[in-house]
């Protein structure tokens, strides 16, 4: 089965091709469309134009209607004792990493003038949290649902809307703030998920956490780049970002192995353990 085509501009530029798909509304064209541009752009890193400075079309992100968003108030949590529990569960997943695709595509077009390896990281990302949201909506579809069913929230993406202007608050906030906070709740959801006996939804547990280590390291090795390259201390840079842009406040239990497999230094996980004895 032959890749879906890319937009005609990824001959010229990937960025340009990360852009048109981040637009596109479909999910499933958009995880398809996202891995063969990873595929394009790894094979040929030519395609990648850094200087190019692309205006925002103001449609951004391309999503289908369904599903609804809400406040993350209104969502209930369900046992996963029951399949339509694990349902719920499965959808809320998907709709993060269906996210995350569109947050890897954003850090792609949206900033200029960095170095060819951070476009290509990010665009593997796109890939891989492409591949995790396929994983889950194939497995949602084995209890009779698809992406959509569900309402969700908008969290992830208002994120990414405040720190538009900021590559150096985005590698801060997102990737080792956000997604971070997945390194965390991943083991306990796949216990509860292996205790119900559900082992292949947990298995795509497994697969999400290796691969979100890598993703929570990229965000860190960029993050500490750009602070080497203004001079920054990263550690007081991290706390006036979370605080100007008000980063959701850091709630343990964390998991400090895949944390520092992530990239976390010692300090930074001294200051976690502090705030999980605090509890």
């Amino acid at each position: 089965m032959h890749a879906p085509s890319l937009p005609a501009e990824s001959d010229v530029c990937a960025r340009r091709a990360a852009l048109a798909i981040l637009r596109e509304c479909d999910p499933v064209a958009k995880a398809a469309r996202a891995r063969a541009l990873w595929d394009a752009a790894s094979a040929d890193p030519s395609r990648i134009d850094a200087t190019v400075t692309l205006a925002d079309p103001g449609d951004l992100p391309g999503r289908p209607v369904r599903p609804p968003l809400v406040e993350p108030s209104s969502l209930k949590r369900r046992g996963m004792q029951s399949d339509a529990g694990r349902a719920v569960l499965l959808h809320a997943l998907a709709h993060i990493e269906f996210n995350a695709i569109n947050l890897a595509l954003d850090a792609v077009w949206r900033f200029p003038a960095m170095p060819t390896d951070f476009y290509l990281d990010w665009l593997k990302v796109a890939a891989e949290e492409a591949h995790h949201f396929s994983l889950l909506t194939a497995r949602l579809a084995e209890f009779g649902h698809v992406y959509g069913d569900f309402p969700a929230h908008d969290g992830l993406w208002e994120m990414a809307q405040r720190t538009r202007d900021d590559v150096l608050a985005r590698m801060a906030l997102v990737p080792r703030t956000l997604e971070a906070r997945g390194l965390d709740a991943s083991p306990p959801i796949r216990k509860r998920l292996a205790q119900a006996g559900d082992h292949a939804s947990a298995a795509i547990l497994d697969v999400i956490l290796h691969d979100e280590i890598g993703h929570v390291l990229i965000g860190n090795r960029w993050f500490r780049f750009l602070c080497d390259a203004q001079g920054l201390d990263p550690h007081p840079t991290y706390e006036r970002l979370a605080a100007q842009y008000h980063a959701p406040k850091l709630r343990g239990p964390f998991n400090f192995e895949a944390r520092r497999d992530a990239g976390f230094d010692e300090a930074e996980l001294r200051a976690l353990a502090g705030l999980d004895d605090a509890r």
